[in-house]
């Protein structure tokens, strides 16, 4: 099957996944969409016979149809190798009466490596075919982890440079720290006074702005994105959607072709939208959970049809999901609308522009035959950490209690049911240790990450604790308004 992709504003003029990913967000602001998605499926008795790497080729073969089998196969196998601490890549671990799907056991110890180890390897697969010399400079924004993820993904790749903006004062000390300290000659970060928002609303403008485009064009650099608005960022991890039917399936808790169930605490959406990919590629998915923080416009979306960012912005302890216009959204409301571009542009305008949208009666029925909903606050939060690990003996981040609170508090409807868990504890160890009941006051981040370890006799990750005496290399901070200037200020420094 030909997979040929599109703006969700416009079907007219269509390109290949190639294409697509080098590209990252369409031209008029919309976000890459494969009609064809409803037409494929993926053989889901060899998925249940397989493990990771084999699943990862069967799925992006399937969406990615102009990359050779070869060429899937060196990047499965370069993403997915030595860097991760588990052969299973995203094992599934009991949690109670439900599943948990960790998700963070790659070099940043956050989900978003499931994507960004693989997309630096598409992407240079795609430059190399477009063979026309240009250098990519890969643009983000981020709410904490996309942003280290991204730098590790790029750091140093041929022809590449990546620069990162997040909201400043609103991740944790050791997110920070994992931007700031990145090594390569070839990366950018800087902090914004503002939030994740107002990050990636400029981020999107600068993609659009036709006078940066040119001047970048006229010094042989195009722009392209490591956020979940590329495809190909997005399209990796439908994987582990598939991934964990399979764990199920042949640890003999579940026949094939029986519906489980997914949570997952998302912010961007787009997590939770591979999960809806898988599901249009035939896994048996018999509802989708979004979890959201105390900023929960996407329960209120799921419940009434109305998208409204107009309300006050949160600071919370899940800072990942501390998000009010979650970018994804459109491309599930495309499919939902039946592929209506010029409804999809509205809708955007309208939320631009007056700040809400709401969609019809059919796309809300379509949309809540397929998704729940739930939100929990700080102290939720907090409270679901503390029984987690005094009840079960497992120990979860800020963003996977979310969705552990809102998954205990959810109907259940007689099936398996999987939390997914997008990070290590100890990325968010003053935040953990403070809903076990300590006293953080004073206390840095990796003291409490040292204490943490002592009272749960866990180990922190390495690669976290080891940011104790990496030396901070990136110390900018700017205006919103400021980032068009220093993103071409980055492309002429590292492609001098």
């Amino acid at each position: 099957m030909e997979t040929l992709y599109h703006s969700t504003r416009d079907a007219r003029d269509t390109m290949s996944s190639k294409q697509a990913i080098l590209t990252g967000i369409a031209p008029d602001g919309g976000l890459f969409v494969c009609d064809n998605i409803t037409q494929a499926t993926v053989d889901l008795a060899a998925i249940c016979a397989q493990e990771y790497h084999a699943t990862a080729r069967d799925v992006l073969g399937t969406l990615l149809s102009d990359f050779t089998a070869d060429e899937i196969a060196a990047c499965v196998e370069g993403a997915y190798g030595e860097q991760w601490d588990t052969k299973a890549i995203t094992p599934l671990t009991p949690i109670g009466a439900d599943w948990l799907l960790e998700l963070y056991h790659g070099p940043t110890c956050a989900f978003k490596d499931v994507a960004l180890q693989m997309l630096p390897r598409l992407m240079s697969v795609a430059r190399t075919s477009a063979g026309d010399g240009k250098n990519v400079m890969i643009l983000t924004a981020t709410s904490g982890d996309t942003g280290k993820a991204a730098l590790e993904g790029f750091a140093d790749v041929a022809g590449t440079g990546v620069t990162v903006f997040y909201p400043d004062g609103k991740v944790s000390d050791v997110q920070r720290l994992q931007m700031v300290c990145q090594r390569g000659g070839n990366v950018a970060v800087a902090g914004i006074r503002g939030n994740f928002d107002d990050a990636q609303t400029e981020v999107k403008r600068i993609f659009a702005d036709d006078a940066i485009r040119g001047r970048l064009a006229d010094a042989g650099c195009v722009l392209s994105s490591a956020n979940s608005i590329n495809v190909g960022r997005l399209v990796p991890q439908v994987t582990y959607y598939f991934d964990a039917y399979s764990q199920l399936v042949r640890s003999g808790t579940i026949t094939v072709g029986e519906q489980i169930d997914f949570c997952v605490p998302t912010g961007n959406f787009g997590d939770v939208l591979a999960g809806y990919y898988a599901k249009l590629l035939g896994l048996p998915v018999g509802r989708l959970i979004v979890a959201s923080n105390a900023n929960n416009v996407l329960t209120d979306f799921i419940t009434t049809g109305t998208y409204d960012r107009r309300r006050t912005f949160h600071k919370t302890i899940s800072p990942s999901m501390d998000i009010l216009v979650s970018s994804n959204l459109e491309r599930l409301v495309y499919y939902l609308s039946g592929g209506d571009c010029e409804l999809i542009a509205s809708y955007m305008a309208d939320l631009a522009n007056k700040g809400h949208y709401t969609v019809s009666p059919a796309i809300l029925e379509k949309l809540q035959a397929d998704f729940g909903c739930g939100c929990a606050d700080d102290d939720a939060t907090r409270a679901t950490i503390r029984a987690t690990w005094n009840e079960l003996g497992v120990l979860i981040d800020t963003h996977t209690a979310v969705g552990k609170a809102v998954l205990d508090e959810y109907p259940n409807e007689g099936r398996q049911r999987v939390c997914l868990s997008t990070a290590s504890p100890y990325k968010f160890s003053a935040d953990v240790l403070a809903a076990l009941g300590h006293d953080v006051s004073g206390l840095d981040g990796f003291a409490c990450m040292d204490k943490l370890e002592a009272l749960t006799n866990t180990t922190a990750p390495e690669q976290l604790s080891g940011l104790r005496s990496a030396a901070e290399r990136h110390t900018a901070v700017c205006d919103r308004d400021e980032m068009g200037a220093f993103v071409e200020d980055a492309c002429a420094r590292i492609f001098a």
